[in-house]
């Protein structure tokens, strides 16, 4: 790879934080699409160690000790180190000082008018002790995006207010410079939309217990599909069913077969299709579905000296992508620079 910016591909960023191993909603959410766009564009996967720690700064040892998990689990799905460019924030200094000039272009109210922010502050109950890093964390991942001129991110609906601060505070560093200097990033949201948790009651979260890891053991997909629900209503086989439960929700996501699929829900809406039957389906579904991933990363498992290289490697081009956009900016303020 060629540490320049001058590609006439289009730039695709993500990132997961490495606080415990990948699910079925982040596949679902952006991990396939990440896969197939690395294929005819210019891919970069950030293993957010350092934005992890706004959250985690009393425990770092949960974020480090993450880091080679999240990387097999990129390796596993089919994210190729020829391909994207797989690298660890922590290591690129230029994207901390790109925060600090970033974070003169936003205001704290607009900040905390965040839909993305709020929900989170809600869920862990900060009230008014909001850390300072947690606050801003919409402008690091502005910095990251532009750091690495990135247009196109694919994220979950509940990201999409980040991509939106994002361009807010590039097109008002573009106003104030002249001329387009960064570009605006676009949002690419899967179109099945957030994926619930096996228990039904909110997005598939590590953090909510109701996760199914994309390692899973056959045992443990076997049990998940157990906890799933169909239709809490659905008393009697012969009832009309509604399919906006989560074994419905799971099938139209993974399962290939969209006829049948198709067929199952006019079926149960119909009743005369009992849940065990729906349940039976799912189960093979998602064992198809994570036996090669969880095959490949226990193949990568016994490579980990390859996959410390891969990352070397990685934030090795990262580093001078970043610094690269990181002077430009520099330059477009006026910044004072000293000779080398």
């Amino acid at each position: 790879m060629s540490d320049t910016l001058a590609d006439s591909r289009p730039v695709v960023l993500t990132g997961d934080r490495p606080t415990g191993p990948l699910h079925l909603g982040h596949f679902c959410g952006s991990l396939r699409s990440r896969v197939t766009l690395q294929h005819g564009h210019d891919t970069f996967v950030l293993i957010a160690d350092a934005q992890a720690l706004t959250d985690n700064a009393d425990d770092p040892g949960r974020i480090t000790g993450h880091v080679i998990d999240l990387a097999l689990d990129y390796l596993a799905v089919g994210i190729d180190p020829s391909l994207t460019t797989i690298c660890v924030p922590s290591a690129l200094p230029a994207l901390c000082e790109l925060t600090q000039l970033f974070l003169n272009l936003v205001t704290v109210a607009r900040l905390e008018r965040n839909p993305t922010i709020k929900d989170e502050i809600q869920a862990r109950g900060f009230g008014r002790d909001i850390p300072a890093g947690f606050l801003c964390y919409p402008v690091a991942q502005a910095a990251d995006i532009a750091a690495f001129r990135a247009t196109l991110v694919p994220v979950g609906a509940d990201q999409a207010p980040m991509i939106e601060q994002t361009n807010a505070i590039v097109r008002r560093l573009n106003r104030q410079v002249g001329h387009a200097l960064l570009p605006e990033a676009r949002a690419l949201i899967p179109a099945s939309g957030r994926l619930p948790g096996v228990d039904g009651r909110a997005k598939m979260s590590k953090s909510q217990g109701n996760a199914l890891a994309l390692s899973a053991t056959e045992d443990e997909i076997r049990a998940a599909v157990r906890r799933t629900d169909t239709d809490p209503d659905h008393l009697r086989v012969g009832d009309p069913g509604r399919v906006e439960g989560v074994v419905f929700t799971y099938l139209d996501a993974f399962d290939p077969d969209r006829d049948t699929v198709a067929e199952m829900k006019a079926h149960y809406r119909r009743g005369g299709l009992g849940d065990t039957v729906v349940k039976g389906r799912l189960e093979p579904v998602l064992l198809d579905l994570l036996a090669p991933i969880r095959a490949s990363r226990a193949a990568w498992a016994h490579r980990l000296d390859d996959v410390r290289d891969i990352l070397r490697d990685g934030t090795r081009h990262a580093r001078g992508v970043t610094q690269a956009t990181l002077d430009t900016v520099k330059e477009a303020l006026g910044l004072y620079r000293l000779a080398p």
